[in-house]
């Protein structure tokens, strides 16, 4: 316990499981936290006594099934192994944290979601700016950018890190920015200075300047990734040359998505958990690499027209030479997570296993390589010329190391047989060893004439001869008795111990050259990770043009003409997600929707409830910015002016624990779009100002749209989703306004949604029918209806009160009929046989003039 408090202390706020024997045990609080998350029995040990503590543990060999399940659950995770073998040692066996295990940095497989990037980011303010850096130590991807806290927001939403680190005299400003959600972990304040930062990158990157990095002037960037290196080395994580380079984020090479923008179209990650993202959709990708690729594409679209226009064409050329794609394809599947095998290397945790699973990955490569070059297009040319074979070391693994070696290293039978004159005369004498036991046991038995001789192994005085007491006279006097059983005796002979010696020292040795061979090995894998990591990146983006190929054929989507203008044409476009989801035989409406900064620069579409409007709003920005990644999209043909930021303001929400209503939070997201517009901007905003007054609501409506219309310098392209008809009226003041609307059938009552936009405004909202279809209650329906006519008859009229002293009261008795009355009498038995909650709001209307036809007869 003395040796577990004195390595806990180094390690405060990490759960310790400290190995002990065949078991990994937790102390204390450790284990009180552990046994509740990992559901494992709490115990005590010397329970009763002055030292009785809390204790909790499960076995080493299932670390692989716990260890997921603490990372998960936000815990820092220090393994405590035993660094030498207990045979050898007398006394306390030395141990020591191997590796600390955070959410943020792990290799460990079952930890990692493998089409997803386990980032790491440091993240470091200063006034109203600040940098942010990034790292996945699975993959050796190291990115740092810097910029207005918006922007270090809108990033950080962008690629979900893991964990979150920081200066601890950066707390408040740091979660008052980022949100209490994410898993964070504080630093002394000395790690985030530009001159430790600047220090410690060049150290680890071996220059003298970080100008060939394109940083030397994003002091806050440094600052922030020098923390990042400094955690690794803080974590036990310093074999990192896998990350061989720092990129910079260029906030004008990608189209700006805010962080309301990316949560509110679901691209990468739904908004609840039975949603579906934009990336389920498009995601065929074969490799790990090439589907965490397609994350990062999917929220940095580009805005430059040539690399867009090189992967549309790549695309187009895939799906006009099928049998090329359907070849890479098919050996696309078998490379496996070439990039994290690499890594693993670098750092000296590759097993054997995974070792010939790089082997396979290597072979796979070169039919890979020979499929693009003779496919005749240019494009897989440029990226065939970039895939290294790795030859050399793809051939040692496959002559070295046997295709079915273990996961452990320290057990033997990793290697090939010829390859080692040492380590075949070691096998030899081990393998032989055994059969030459067996050879004694046949012998004894016929010397001794007893029947059965049994030969056999334990720690505790190797190998030994068992008979049965039947048979135990007949032991010769040579034998040396070891042990009494219930049942049988065991006995020792000097030739047994002979070869005993000769067999345990055979496979000790064997375990030792094999792990100098496999050390070996590694060290020659250690001059390919480079190569090695430049294969991964080019597999990933041509498993990310695979992809698109594959997804645009299976759903008939069409290529994008880019252009360079303020045009956006969309005929017959259709939502990716919505139409996916369709039952069988269902079809998507789909719509036309046509914008420009001269004769149509904002849409404003009326139009009922669940009629569409939002899914329109929604598919317009969708269909944008799979255009500009570089896919096919949902629609018969598309222009797209390049745009290079795209602003949604849908959906309703709020922010309790921050005092934020509804209102509140609709407000600060319709700020910020109206705060931050370009020209190129295109902006979809969805019934903005319902969650206040009526008229307060569309006098901001109102205001905001002649604002985007008005504007000095930018003609943002809007889609203006609203219930508030009024607004169809700004067409007759405004030459770049038009009204559309999404447009309903009501036959008997019943409305049927076309979901189809048209010309024109909308003068009703149907929200009763809506309300009906719902399942409200029949008298709610009727009496809304009721107030309904009352209020579209007078809404002409100035004086409000006038016509809410129209509105008939409801507070109407039955009592108040007179039983007297035989007309009376008639009109409450008809009501009694009405059952209010079965009829319909047009049923109960001819009852209504059927009662009131009643009390008029004569």
């Amino acid at each position: 316990m003395k040796q577990y408090n004195a390595i806990k202390g180094k390690y405060p706020g990490a759960l310790l499981l400290f190995r002990v024997g065949d078991f990994y045990e937790t102390f204390g609080e450790d284990a009180v936290t552990a046994s509740k998350i990992l559901s494992i029995t709490l115990t005590k040990r010397g329970a009763g006594s002055v030292s009785e503590i809390a204790l909790a543990g499960f076995p080493y060999h299932a670390l692989d099934t716990y260890l997921p399940k603490l990372v998960r659950a936000g815990q820092r995770v220090a393994i405590c192994d035993q660094l030498e073998d207990p045979k050898s040692v007398k006394g306390i066996v030395k141990r020591g944290v191997t590796e600390l295990v955070t959410p943020g940095v792990s290799y460990n497989d079952n930890v990692l979601d493998i089409k997803q990037n386990n980032y790491l980011a440091s993240v470091f303010l200063v006034k109203n700016h600040g940098g942010i850096s990034l790292v996945d130590i699975s993959t050796g991807e190291f990115m740092v950018a810097e910029g207005t806290l918006s922007y270090i927001d809108k990033l950080v939403q962008s690629f979900r890190p893991a964990e979150i680190i920081y200066s601890k005299k950066q707390h408040a400003p740091i979660v008052d920015l980022l949100g209490d959600e994410h898993h964070y972990y504080k630093l002394d304040d000395w790690a985030y200075t530009v001159d430790f930062g600047q220090d410690k990158l060049k150290t680890h990157f071996k220059s003298t300047s970080l100008k060939g990095f394109g940083i030397a002037e994003m002091d806050l960037g440094i600052t922030a990734s020098g923390a990042i290196l400094q955690y690794l080395e803080d974590t036990e994580h310093r074999e990192i040359d896998h990350i061989s380079s720092i990129n910079r984020i260029e906030e004008d090479h990608f189209v700006w998505l805010d962080k309301f923008t990316i949560r509110n179209l679901e691209l990468v990650f739904p908004q609840h958990e039975s949603g579906t993202s934009l990336i389920e959709v498009l995601d065929n990708t074969q490799t790990p690499m090439g589907g965490r690729l397609l994350k990062k594409w999917m929220v940095l679209p580009l805005k430059d027209k040539a690399p867009i226009d090189n992967r549309l064409n790549t695309v187009a050329s895939l799906i006009k030479n099928k049998d090329t794609h359907q070849k890479t394809t098919a050996l696309l599947s078998q490379i496996g997570d070439l990039e994290r095998l690499i890594s693993k290397v670098s750092a000296g945790r590759i097993n054997p296993r995974e070792m010939v699973q790089l082997k396979k990955a290597l072979q796979i490569i070169a039919p890979l390589k020979q499929e693009l070059m003779q496919s005749g297009i240019k494009e897989f040319g440029i990226i065939a010329d970039k895939i290294n074979l790795c030859e050399l070391l793809r051939d040692k693994i496959e002559q070295e190391v046997k295709p079915d070696a273990p996961i452990v290293t320290n057990q033997g039978n990793i290697f090939n047989s010829g390859i080692d004159v040492e380590l075949d005369e070691y096998r030899e004498i081990s393998f032989s060893g055994k059969d030459f036991l067996v050879k004694i046991q046949q012998r004894e038995m016929e010397r001794t004439g007893i029947p059965k001789v049994k030969i056999a192994y334990n720690k505790v005085f190797g190998y030994y001869l068992e008979v049965s007491n039947a048979h135990k006279d007949k032991v010769p006097e040579d034998w040396i008795r070891k042990q009494t059983l219930v049942n049988a005796e065991r006995f020792i002979t000097p030739e047994l111990k002979e070869y005993e010696e000769k067999i345990i020292s055979a496979e000790g040795k064997i375990n030792i050259i094999e792990h100098r061979l496999y050390q070996e090995l590694m060290a020659m894998a250690l001059e390919y990770v480079s190569p090695i990591q430049e294969n991964a990146r080019t597999i990933a983006q041509l498993d990310c043009l695979h992809s698109f190929a594959s997804t645009a054929q299976e759903q008939k989507y069409c290529k994008p003409n880019i252009v360079d203008d303020a045009s956006l044409d969309i005929k017959a476009g259709r939502h990716p997600v919505i139409e996916r989801q369709l039952p069988v035989g269902q079809h998507y409406i789909p719509n036309d929707v046509y914008l420009d900064d001269e004769q149509q620069q904002i849409m404003i579409i009326t139009g009922p409830n669940m009629a569409g409007k939002s899914a329109l709003l929604r598919q317009v920005a969708l269909i944008t910015i799979m255009a500009q990644i570089g896919s096919y999209v949902p629609a018969d043909s598309a222009t797209i002016g390049i745009v290079d930021k795209v602003f949604t303001r849908v959906g309703a929400s709020d922010n309790l624990s921050k005092g934020e209503s509804t209102f509140m939070v609709e407000m600060n997201e319709t700020a910020s779009i109206l705060n931050n517009l370009s020209a190129r901007s295109l902006v979809l905003m969805d019934e903005i100002g319902r969650g206040t007054s009526t008229y307060d609501g569309i006098s901001i409506a109102w205001s905001i749209v002649e604002f985007l219309h008005n504007h000095p310098k930018f003609r943002a392209k809007t889609l203006f989703a609203t219930h508030y008809h009024e607004l169809n009226e700004l067409t007759k003041d405004f030459s770049r306004i038009k009204n559309y609307n999404v447009s309903v059938k009501e036959i008997d009552g019943k409305v049927i949604f076309m979901r189809k936009l048209k010309e024109g405004g909308s003068e009703h909202s149907f929200g009763i029918n809506v309300a009906q279809l719902a399942g409200m209650p029949n008298k709610v329906i009727i009496r809304a209806s009721e107030i309904l006519s009352h209020l579209e008859k007078d809404k002409i009229k100035e004086k409000n009160k006038e016509i809410l002293d129209q509105i008939p009261k409801a507070n109407y008795q039955m009592s108040l009929f007179d039983a007297s009355n035989p007309k009376m009498e008639a009109v409450k038995e008809k009501l009694n046989t009405l059952d209010i909650n079965t009829i319909s709001p047009v049923e109960a209307l001819l009852k209504l003039n059927e009662l009131k036809a009643l009390l008029k007869e004569e």
